[in-house]
């Protein structure tokens, strides 16, 4: 049986960018997959179940990371990891200051 493989590119669009809380809920969701994964921002390539090298990637708001799974489940790893993207890491935008002062 041969080991699937599967990869995706995805664009970070909160404004904060891929910082700690949503790299670590990244890495939540890699470590629920067998597969070996991957994430590359231009020739930067970390370890998506490891939150120190999933933070210096870098990725900025519209960094466009490149995610590879290899393994028994990639295709689900990397279906589950474009969600939790696409859906913008489930955060909340920030209050503008005129919410704040209401």
């Amino acid at each position: 049986m041969s080991e699937q493989v599967a990869e995706t590119e995805v664009e970070i669009q909160n404004e904060e960018g891929l910082h700690l809380r949503p790299a670590v809920q990244f890495v939540d969701v890699a470590n629920r997959y067998r597969s070996t994964i991957t994430v590359s921002n231009g020739t930067m390539t970390a370890d998506a179940k490891s939150v120190m090298e999933m933070t210096m990637l870098a990725a900025t708001c519209g960094s466009r990371l490149k995610i590879r799974a290899c393994g028994p489940d990639a295709a689900d790893a990397i279906a589950a990891l474009e969600e939790l993207v696409a859906k913008n890491f489930a955060l909340q935008p920030k209050p503008s200051q005129t919410q704040k002062e209401g």
